[in-house]
Formats: structure tokens, C-alpha cells, sequence
């Protein structure tokens, strides 16, 4: 893929460390591509990643994550999303995993992902964790991903209820991350419509966006605290979407920030908008305070 100067989405993002004072251990990147010389049409990929281990070894994880997979996705042809994107996640847990094992320090640390590839108006998304992907239209919004957790699996099975699930002592306990000991399984479901099976929601990608659309990739410091129909309450009442993450990272500071909190905002331009170039590439955004 070609890197490009101008992306075909709107583009807001925000990465703030919480209130807690602990070191911010979440990353983003947003790139812009065209997929060829001969193939002009515009790519927008975006990841999230949250780190996992103590002494700092959180932000190495996820930085590590971010740089893998950004890298991976830059230096493809961009032909085929899924596979691409599952082999920038391994190959990122693969790094994390060697990482870990060489320095006493950052053993067992580890990261989750989030991850969104648009192609001209075509959805795909891989995710690994409980950092979380949701899609906002008209008045209605869709968490389109499914957590790797303890909670999570509970729900399913009917042990507790998604009520119960929020102050659930094992809220954080994670199934499946990155620098595991085995490859992570991605996930390529794409939860649309309630019922689906897994077969369904994976047959969603390539999901085509309309105009107004917006995609959010977040932390769980933002989905602990702030929930969905308040994220699309912000999301449609705000001016412009710089407005609508610097909202939701201050609801999410304001209601106690106790974890860090990101939020990357991509949205689909309505008829007659226009997308002002800016300097530089609309790539290798880290997040900090």
C-alpha cells in the first residue's frame, strides 16, 4: 500500500492517563493508505491496544503492539484485511511474548487490540481482549465486538447478569491477549444484530458504512464507566468529534478515571463534506497526556 497525506474519514483521537497517577499504559495509531499505483482506493486503518503488567511493562506491551501491527498492515498490499491483520496480531504477540521472556522485569506482560481497516466505504475489524469496537448510526449504537473475558463468558452462560457484570470482582480478568505463551486467537466476529452465531457475525465483514457513520475504538477505562447509550448520547449531541473524545475522556476522568483511557473516533463524511488536508501523515498517533 502507498501511505497517504489525506484521509477519506474524519479523524479524532484521544489517549489520557486517568486520574489514578499511574503511568498511561495505552496506545493508538491511526494510518491513511491508497491500496496501489494501479488500485487508487483510499484505506483507513485504526488500532487500539491496552497494556497489561506492572513496572511500566504495560506501555512497552502496548507499544509494541501498536508498532507491530501498524507495521504489518504499512507493508502489505492490502489485498486480503483478515489475514493480514491476523498475522500483524501474532506477529506483534510473538514480539511481546520474546520481550517479556528476555528481561526479568516485564515478564508476563502482555496487551490486547482493537483493530479497524476501512476500505473506501468497506468495514473490516480483528480484535484480541476487551478493548472494544462500536459503530454509531442515526440513533442507534452497536458494540460490534465481543470482550475475551471472565465476565463476559459468565454472561453468556448465564451465571450473572451484564447488569451484575460491571462490578464484578473478576470485571478485569482477561482470557485471551497478546504475549500469551501460544498465538492469540483473533477475533473476526462482527456482532450486528442480536442473536447472531459466530458464523453470522463473522460473515459481517466487509460490512459497507453509510454516510454519518461513526466507529469508536476504546479502553475499557472508557466502557468501564461510561456506558453505551451515554457514548451515543455524546456522539450525537456533540459539534465535531475532537469534541465528542475530549467529552467522553472527561465523563470517564470525571466519574473517578481510576484506569487510562483512549478513544479513537472515525467517521464517515456526509454529502458535501469536506476533509481539510493536514501537515504530515495521519499516521504513528501515539497517545499521552
Amino acid at each position: 500500500m502507498i501511505r497517504s497525506s489525506l484521509a477519506h474519514l474524519h479523524i479524532a483521537a484521544l489517549s489520557h492517563s486517568g486520574m489514578s497517577g499511574k503511568n498511561n499504559e495505552d496506545r493508538y495509531a491511526v494510518s491513511s493508505f491508497n491500496l496501489g499505483a494501479e488500485d487508487p482506493r483510499p484505506v483507513v486503518f485504526a488500532v487500539v491496544s491496552d497494556g497489561i503488567g506492572g513496572h511500566r511493562a504495560g506501555e512497552v506491551a502496548a507499544e509494541l503492539a501498536v508498532n507491530y501491527i501498524s507495521q504489518g498492515v504499512a507493508e502489505s498490499n492490502g489485498r486480503k484485511p483478515l489475514k493480514i491483520m491476523e498475522d500483524a496480531i501474532q506477529d506483534a504477540s510473538q514480539a511481546i511474548a520474546a520481550h517479556s521472556a528476555s528481561k526479568t522485569e516485564q515478564e508476563g506482560m502482555g496487551a490486547t487490540c482493537a483493530c479497524v481497516w476501512v476500505v473506501e466505504r468497506k468495514l473490516y475489524i480483528a480484535y484480541v481482549g476487551d478493548s472494544r469496537i462500536y459503530l454509531a448510526r442515526g440513533g442507534h449504537i452497536r458494540r460490534l465486538t465481543k470482550d475475551h473475558t471472565w465476565v463476559q463468558e459468565a454472561i453468556e452462560k448465564g451465571i450473572i447478569s451484564a447488569e451484575e457484570a460491571r462490578d464484578h470482582p473478576n470485571v478485569h480478568v482477561i482470557r485471551r491477549h497478546l504475549g500469551s505463551v501460544e498465538l492469540p486467537e483473533v477475533d473476526f466476529r462482527v456482532y450486528l444484530v442480536d442473536g447472531e452465531d459466530d458464523q453470522e457475525a463473522r460473515d459481517n465483514q466487509g460490512l459497507d458504512l453509510e454516510p454519518g457513520d461513526i466507529l469508536l475504538l476504546c479502553s475499557d477505562g472508557l466502557t468501564d464507566l461510561i456506558w453505551d447509550e451515554e457514548i451515543l448520547q455524546t456522539l450525537r449531541t456533540k459539534p465535531d468529534l475532537k469534541s465528542g473524545t475530549e467529552t467522553l475522556v472527561e465523563m470517564a476522568n470525571q466519574r473517578g478515571g481510576h484506569d487510562n483511557v483512549t478513544t479513537v473516533l472515525l467517521s464517515v463524511p456526509r454529502e458535501g463534506e469536506v476533509i481539510k488536508k493536514k501537515k504530515g501523515l495521519v499516521s504513528w498517533l501515539f497517545g499521552d497526556d
